[in-house]
């Protein structure tokens, strides 16, 4: 079903792939003092060129040749492409006059479906069109980190200063160059379609919609300690020390402002950091000094939009007490009175939304309270949450969704964990675990229940979690898993694995990844037929989903755990503004056969 007039207006016709040219010039040979004679020579080449002649006519290098002829012929199939701009040919999309917005019409297709009493299952099609609206321009964009001298903040400051001023270290394997792998919007690709010759044509994540550049994003912050962020770099022990060393002049005046410490929601053993605290236990004033700072922190370093994200230590789950924070109105009250069940992490959230400032929970506490998204809703900012998703999570919402619709039944998954950062430490108490506990053991829940040829109603599999303090291995977390399956006829299947996580060099590109995508979010609106003005999306950030332990989503959505759902939401949602239809991977111009184009008839 092909046909070149139906190509992608994204490429260059003339796209192809040029694959780096080879250099096969070598060092020359070392030869020993006494040179062979020539006849010698003469010999040995001669018997070296019939080796390889006899090596070269075998089936195995017959069939190395094919593979690799299979592999050119791959390539010449997928165009990578780096546009400087992206514009959509389409009657469905439009820009203003300007070139500052783009609009796109959508169609988002869906099925109903009903059973009747005789069980029979009725599918309709629904279609529902949508305008999308996106600002293209990209604002002067800061972040706040509530536990910047932490090991992530350290980090994610070192890294993008790294990235900034183009550093190169020294480590025992050679020389080092500063990147974002591990960020999906700046290391990852999307399929954007086909060009004239049928390849596939992808381009940098970053490129599909104007993004914020992570090498301008301003950051700043709170602790509970008082070292510098030249100091809080060398404690985390994360980046190698020629790399440490190029960025201590960068981060010496970075400084933390004081943080909030409510001793009752971390545990005890913090208390020996906490030398940089807001005074007394007026919850009130502390949330009218967090929000002075967020002004403050805006207006002096002339920021459009500020992103207040939490990546400190992991407090206990938070009682929801009626009349405490059950609603907007009860949570204002309640820190007001300094109730007793407010926690930090949900001042500082208050503070945020308070500011027009959208805020992400990256620890697995219950920050975001009923009261807490009822006043994002009524504010209209987004919130977003809950854990950062980096290593075994990770790995467990891609296996475990290979396993149920592979039809394999996991029937116990054992994780085990170790870990000798400050949040092993933290999560060392028994109520910090906890909150740890809930977020790593529910990413399994949709999976399971949307296979119930596998699993009968209520059935789940056994699912246990462990987690310990081991101050020697640093911030180089072991996640050990062993997953029992159930397979055909009874039999079982056990897969075991080992991950040696760097935690805070995988956490530290989710948290640029959370900023730059919900600085985008505030840039797109939305609107059907019957609505008058376009608006925001939902305030709780269900977007957000795919690097996060926990999904938080709006009362009543569901909770989607898969990853690679996850990941094709946020590509499909960039593509409807544009206003091109999902990636569906069908590839009907490559499967669909069509008679009239085979020279030979087929032989039945």
């Amino acid at each position: 079903l092909f046909h070149p007039s139906a190509c992608d207006p994204f490429a260059p016709a003339n796209a192809t792939l040029h694959p780096p040219a080879s250099n096969n010039h070598l060092p020359p040979a070392h030869l020993p003092s006494a040179h062979p004679s020539r006849s010698a020579r003469d010999s040995h080449q001669q018997k070296t060129t019939a080796s390889v002649r006899n090596k070269s006519s075998t089936p195995a290098a017959a069939a190395n040749k094919k593979a690799k002829q299979q592999q050119a012929d791959m390539a010449s199939k997928i165009v990578s492409s780096n546009p400087d701009l992206i514009k959509v040919k389409s009657a469905n999309v439009s820009y203003s006059a300007s070139g500052e917005e783009m609009t796109s019409t959508y169609t988002y297709h869906n099925t109903s479906v009903t059973v009747d009493s005789d069980n029979t299952m009725h599918i309709q099609p629904t279609e529902v069109q949508y305008q999308f609206k996106t600002d293209l321009r990209v604002p002067r964009v800061g972040t706040l980190l509530v536990g910047w001298g932490g090991n992530n903040g350290s980090t994610v400051t070192g890294g993008i200063i790294a990235n900034r001023e183009k550093m190169t270290w020294q480590d025992r394997t050679g020389e080092r160059t500063a990147n974002y792998f591990g960020s999906v919007t700046q290391a990852t690709t999307l399929r954007m379609g086909v060009d004239a010759k049928g390849n596939d044509v992808y381009v940098p994540f970053n490129k599909v919609l104007p993004m914020v550049n992570p090498n301008d994003i301003v950051v700043g912050g709170w602790d509970i300690s008082k070292q510098n962020l030249a100091q809080a770099m060398r404690r985390a022990q994360v980046f190698e020390p020629d790399l440490v060393r190029q960025l201590t002049p960068h981060m010496e005046a970075m400084v933390p402002l004081p943080g909030l410490y409510y001793a009752d929601f971390i545990a005890a053993n913090q208390a020996d950091r906490a030398d940089n605290v807001l005074p007394g236990d007026d919850k009130q004033a502390h949330l009218d000094e967090i929000r002075r700072n967020i002004r403050d922190f805006k207006a002096a370093n002339k920021l459009d939009t500020v992103v207040v994200l939490w990546t400190a230590n992991t407090e206990r789950f938070a009682d929801i007490v009626p009349g405490v924070n059950d609603t907007a109105d009860n949570l204002l009250a309640a820190i007001t009175r300094s109730h007793d069940e407010v926690s930090p992490s949900t001042v500082y959230a208050v503070a945020s939304i308070l500011e027009g400032c959208a805020f992400i929970n990256g620890s697995p506490q219950n920050t975001c309270v009923p009261g807490l998204v009822e006043l994002a809703e009524r504010e209209r900012v987004y919130i977003g949450g809950d854990d950062f998703k980096s290593g075994q999570t990770k790995m467990k919402s891609v296996l475990v969704d290979f396993l149920v619709n592979a039809g394999i039944k996991p029937k116990s998954i054992c994780s085990y964990n170790h870990l000798g950062n400050n949040d092993g430490k933290n999560l060392s108490a028994p109520s910090q675990f906890r909150s740890k506990e809930i977020s790593k053991s529910n990413v399994v829940d949709d999976m399971v229940a949307s296979n119930r040829v596998l699993y009968e109603e209520g059935e789940h599999p056994d699912h246990v979690v462990v987690i310990k303090y081991v101050p020697a291995v640093g911030d180089s977390k072991r996640a050990m898993d062993e997953y029992s399956n159930e397979i055909f006829m009874g039999g079982t299947n056990t897969i075991a694995l080992h991950n040696t996580c760097e935690d805070s060099l995988l956490a530290s590109p989710l948290i640029i990844d959370l900023v730059i995508l919900t600085e985008l979010m505030q840039r797109i609106t939305w609107k059907t037929a019957d609505m008058e003005r376009f608006e925001t999306f939902h305030s709780v950030c269900s977007i957000l989903s795919y690097l996060l332990k926990a999904p938080l989503v709006p009362q009543g959505a569901p909770v989607v755990n898969a990853l690679f759902k996850q990941r094709a939401a946020i590509e499909n949602l960039l593509r409807a503004c544009l206003g091109l239809a999902p990636e569906n991977h069908m590839g009907l111009e490559h499967r669909a056969f069509h008679s009239e184009a085979c020279a030979t008839p087929p032989n039945h």
